[in-house]
């Protein structure tokens, strides 16, 4: 496939989500397709692994938002009609071009001498590989973010806490080691295009790079396919990882821990841990950021009068606080440093709420000294 069917093709309809489909969005249509058409879900069917292929060369363009801009761009250029292929036309300088299009010159289309970067360069760089046939080997591909939750007790998010989390992602397959090559044979390198994935086509005179059809764009041929990953060199793993959730976490938090996602392909970086924290409430204290917060109930002479009254503490040890005399109902009392833990390693302040307790009925002494 060339370049230009590559512009043709309409990723966004392969996903199955608008042009203006937000990342996330993106992320979880590839995600329920390619978990639908992966080749260890339908075992000796062609047609499943190609789709599985098309689904993944989508989502590689549109999960970048550098080549997602671009691809779009192109898109726009082609279907205005403001890029023809053709005959040379009457331009200066020998531009090809046709009537209702625009005319390049051949410096102007694939960079000058000067340097500068042409259509080829972005075109090239669009789909992760080069120009010129040979001129380098199939480009590193990032590894995909994996997602996880978590929940946590109360007292677990304000202190932090190390959990395992067993997560499912794709990598290299275990089995080939992602050579895709049954054990004990090994791929060859593709004749086709000499191992370097990719083969140059002339279009109305240009040359255009595109993966090459014989090895797909990987470089090598397999002769005898893995029996797990059907000769893809990926597949679905499950391992088990011990991961640290800082302490102060708040409930809905989505934590990313870089590099702890799937492994990538050819010398390309592994993928992100998403991680999303859910927080079970606890029955005597709430959070309010780094702060903490809690009722306290008091007897209405303590409150008309004063008192030092007693304080539960997260810690388990309680502590004294002066109540003046006169406190109303609703008054927060902060006792510094009793809180949640903060990223630095200090702590937030505990908010108390003092709940005056008035008797429903005053005995016959005290109604006559009011």
């Amino acid at each position: 496939m060339s370049t230009k069917d590559n512009l043709e093709k309409d990723f966004y309809a392969v996903l199955g989500v608008a042009k203006d489909a937000p990342a996330d969005e993106i992320k979880k249509a590839y995600r329920k397709l390619a978990r639908k058409h992966h080749p260890d879900a339908n075992k000796g069917a062609s047609a499943a692994e190609d789709r599985f292929k098309e689904i993944s060369e989508a989502y590689d363009v549109l999960s970048d938002d550098k080549r997602r801009r671009e691809y779009d761009e192109a898109r726009a250029l082609f279907g205005s009609g403001g890029l023809r292929f053709g005959t040379p036309g009457a331009g200066a300088g020998g531009g090809y071009g046709s009537p209702g299009g625009v005319s390049f010159d051949l410096g102007d289309l694939f960079g000058g001498a000067s340097g500068g970067a042409g259509l080829g360069d972005v075109l090239g760089g669009m789909f992760g590989r080069g120009r010129s046939r040979g001129s380098a080997a199939q480009a590193a591909r990032r590894g995909s973010d994996v997602e996880s939750e978590v929940t946590l007790a109360f007292t677990e998010a304000v202190d932090g806490v190390t959990v395992p989390l067993r997560l499912t992602g794709e990598g290299p397959c275990t089995t080939c080691h992602g050579t895709g090559a049954r054990a004990g044979t090994t791929p060859r390198v593709c004749p086709a295009c000499q191992g370097s994935g990719q083969t140059s086509r002339d279009v109305g005179g240009f040359g255009f790079a595109e993966p090459c059809r014989d090895c797909r764009g990987r470089g090598l041929i397999v002769d005898d396919p893995c029996p797990v990953c059907h000769g893809s060199g990926r597949a679905l793993s499950e391992k088990i990882m011990n991961v640290r959730i800082p302490a102060g976490v708040d409930d809905g938090k989505r934590i990313r821990l870089k590099g702890k996602g799937s492994a990538g392909e050819n010398g390309g970086g592994a993928g992100d841990l998403l991680v999303l924290v859910h927080v079970k409430p606890h029955s005597t204290f709430g959070r309010a950021g780094d702060n903490l917060t809690l009722i306290v109930p008091v007897t209405f002479p303590e409150a008309a009068l004063g008192a030092d009254i007693k304080v539960p503490t997260l810690e388990g040890r309680p502590v004294t606080v002066k109540l003046a005399g006169g406190t109303t109902n609703g008054r927060v009392l902060r006792v510094r440093g009793k809180g949640a833990t903060r990223r630095d390693g200090t702590r937030g302040d505990l908010l108390v709420t003092i709940d005056v307790s008035v008797p429903a009925k005053v005995r016959a002494r005290p109604r006559k000294l009011s």
